[in-house]
């Protein structure tokens, strides 16, 4: 009786024995190995948080320290001082940054593309540096190659210094034109989005409210106003505030500019009227226009790449009824010691963004 007891709970634990170790094989097969339809064995594994990502998410990272990298928004706020490294995925990237890092060759700032991503480095950076920087896949078709809208990324970073609230500027003095058809900006930017900035007009001397509609502020524009008039000339300045002693931004000349949108109005004129074979001429074309508007002017005249001629290209700003403000751009022509070749016609042709226009005149011996 004793053994057909023992050989029972012997059996008994051999098939406890072999159930948990099925159940341990189990327990290790689940989540390790799924089946496909076709058969075949494939890892699962959990996916990265990289590849969850929802799409119109930017690509436009900033890399921290020890690898870790951070999506930028709209804004971002950084510290001066410290390098800053920027990344943008794509095998062909195009970057856009402050104008000035352009304007004098900065040696701080440096770009360099790999096969996955570009990479922007802009070392010791300081409340200069402040202002939107963007970056956009690049896509070509053999040998023409744009900007894809869909995929492009922008970031404002502001580089908060309590010692600058403004972004410098390279001028002491700036002009602001106002224009009746188009908003006008000043542009007191400043580095800390949260300072309390206000305008103020110096004579005389009051602070012109911001209220909304007419007049805005954009901390990474300036103020904006909305339509404006010939009341709004003058000289101002900004003025910000955080937590210290309040700082004053450059002064803006303000000008009221009432200027027809279109190609150049053009005139030639010759100085003196009567000339003949060894005396001097000028030939002097003149544009009006808008103030802040690029000009370029071209010559055609008898002895072109035979003769030499003085060329001198200048602009004025003047005032024109009502305190409305134009510019005036002239190209002056010279031609000394007049020979046969440099008799007939002179033509002058002078360009804007908006068209160009060619006047001519022509010089006779008397």
């Amino acid at each position: 009786m004793k053994l057909w007891v023992v050989l029972g709970m012997a059996l008994l634990w051999v098939e406890l024995q072999n159930g948990s170790c099925q159940q341990i094989k189990r327990r290790k097969d689940v989540g390790e190995n799924r089946i496909r339809p076709g058969g075949k064995r494939v890892k699962v594994r959990n996916p990265k948080l990289k590849e969850v990502a929802g799409k119109g998410q930017t690509l436009l990272t900033q890399v921290l320290d020890k690898g870790r990298f951070l999506r930028l928004g709209q804004s971002t706020s950084l510290t001066p001082g410290r390098n800053m490294e920027l990344r943008c995925k794509g095998n062909s990237i195009g970057w856009s940054y402050p104008p000035y890092l352009d304007t004098f060759n900065d040696s701080r700032l440096s770009i360099m593309q790999s096969d996955k991503y570009s990479q922007l480095i802009l070392t010791t950076p300081s409340a200069a540096d402040t202002g939107a920087y963007s970056c956009w896949v690049i896509i070509c078709d053999g040998t023409e190659c744009e900007m894809d809208h869909d995929r492009s990324y922008v970031s404002y970073i502001y580089f908060t210094d309590k010692d600058n609230l403004f972004v410098p500027s390279a001028f002491h003095f700036e002009i602001v034109y106002l224009h009746p058809d188009r908003p006008a900006v000043v542009p007191c930017r400043v580095t800390d989005p949260q300072a309390k900035v206000s305008l103020h007009r110096e004579v005389p001397p009051e602070q012109i409210t911001a209220n909304g509609t007419q007049m805005t502020y954009d901390p990474s524009k300036g103020f904006v106003l909305q339509n404006p008039s010939p009341e709004q000339q003058g000289v101002f300045y900004c003025k910000a505030v955080t937590k210290g002693t309040p700082q004053i931004s450059t002064k803006y000349q303000l000008l009221y500019v009432e200027v027809p949108s279109g190609a150049p109005l053009v005139s030639l004129e010759v100085s003196p009227e009567s000339v003949t074979g060894g005396d001097n001429v000028n030939v002097t074309c003149t544009m009006l226009g808008e103030p802040e508007g690029d000009v370029s002017f071209t010559w055609s005249y008898p002895g072109q790449d035979h003769r030499p001629v003085h060329i001198h290209t200048s602009w004025r700003l003047v005032h024109r009824g009502m305190s409305h403000t134009t510019r005036v751009s002239q190209s002056v022509l010279t031609v000394e010691d007049l020979e046969t070749i440099d008799f007939g016609n002179y033509i002058c042709k002078a360009k804007n963004q908006h068209g160009e226009t060619s006047v001519m005149t022509n010089i006779l011996s008397k």
